[in-house]
């Protein structure tokens, strides 16, 4: 079942929200603007961060529940070169480029098209056109969100372009599986499927080195209480008051990656992506005491974000793996997010 609703509008745009349910213990809602993911709604517990309206959308610090694009996390120093030409970006994370730039996707009204059925489907399309944010070539997205009968949420990226181009796409959810309104995560469980992590320097960018994370705070094949990794002494940690971090994914394919489990309400949320890397972000730098979604003040470490992605700044680190989506390929990749009690 899906249902829509007027949410507001933007420079004469139509700004909706989508309700998508499956089941009774299981649904989403979706505005169209950024394509951000407002509430995730499982056995009566909402368990994503967001705000109430569009006017509070508008100034999203953190990108609550966006679409992230084109690309996502950091680009160092704001420019890349490809096939011989140096392209310069905007300069809106220090000296660095984040999340796509100053207007990236996650301030973009989308177009969307309903799918209806037993397990419903919003796909979200936009043209963004050659030299958009400093990027090269039209490239043509549509991200469509699928409401499951087994409690997860789909999450599928379709795009081409008309040039080389850069094509790393996330969702920036911020999940506390005890309630988003419950207070911090300290004391959900992590576990994660992943050896090697990218350690960050101070401005947040990978400093090339890809390490073992056995023996490490970044060790989470084995089920970590976050209050544990807070409070730990590792420079890493210190540095960035929690995650902030790549984490290089085991395995190639579509598989399950992490685990994430309140401790109150039992709720587990299991990931499951086709991408080699995700970013682990614990809210570290989430506004303080910010009036928010149903009147919830929320402060730091109150959500967890398990964004898959292709591994930050791979524009300038050869050794990284590729975020070059060549002329007329088409970019494929699903991410899903289950939840289970």
């Amino acid at each position: 079942m899906i249902t829509k609703e007027h949410f507001g509008s933007l420079n004469g745009a139509e700004v909706s929200l989508y309700t998508l349910k499956a089941n009774d213990d299981f649904g989403v809602e979706i505005i169209n603007y950024g394509g951000i993911i407002k509430k995730i709604v499982f056995r009566g517990t909402d368990v994503v961060l967001g705000r109430d309206s569009l006017d509070e959308y508008l100034n999203n610090n953190g990108c609550f529940g966006a679409l992230i694009g084109r690309n996502s996390n950091r680009i160092e120093n704001s420019e890349f070169v490809l096939n011989g030409k140096t392209y310069k970006v905007a300069k809106n994370d220090g000296e660095n480029n984040l999340h796509g730039g100053l207007c990236g996707f996650n301030k973009k009204v989308w177009t969307a098209e309903e799918i209806d059925g037993d397990e419903p489907s919003l796909a979200l399309s936009l043209v963004s056109p050659d030299g958009d944010e400093g990027f090269p070539g039209e490239l043509k997205l549509t991200v469509t969100y699928t409401v499951t009968r087994e409690n997860s949420l789909k999450i599928h990226y379709e795009a081409v372009c008309d040039k080389d181009t850069v094509a790393n796409f996330t969702n920036h959810s911020y999940f506390n599986l005890n309630g988003h309104s419950s207070g911090n995560v300290d004391n959900h469980t992590i576990m994660l499927n992943s050896h090697f992590h990218t350690p960050n320097k101070p401005t947040c960018v990978p400093t090339g080195e890809v390490l073992m994370s056995e023996g490490t705070v970044f060790d989470l094949n084995k089920p970590v209480k976050m209050k544990d990794i807070f409070e730990s002494e590792a420079e890493q940690i210190k540095l960035f008051g929690g995650f902030d971090h790549n984490f290089c994914l085991d395995g190639t394919g579509f598989r399950k990656v992490s685990e994430f489990i309140g401790d109150k309400s039992g709720i587990k949320m299991e990931t499951y992506t086709d991408l080699p890397g995700v970013q682990i972000y614990s809210g570290n730098m989430i506004e303080q005491n910010r009036v928010c979604k149903d009147g919830a003040v929320y402060n730091v470490h109150q959500g967890m974000c398990f964004e898959t992605q292709f591994f930050p700044n791979s524009l300038n680190l050869s050794h990284f793996p590729s975020t070059i989506l060549k002329a007329d390929e088409k970019f494929d990749s699903t991410t899903e997010y289950k939840f289970s009690k």
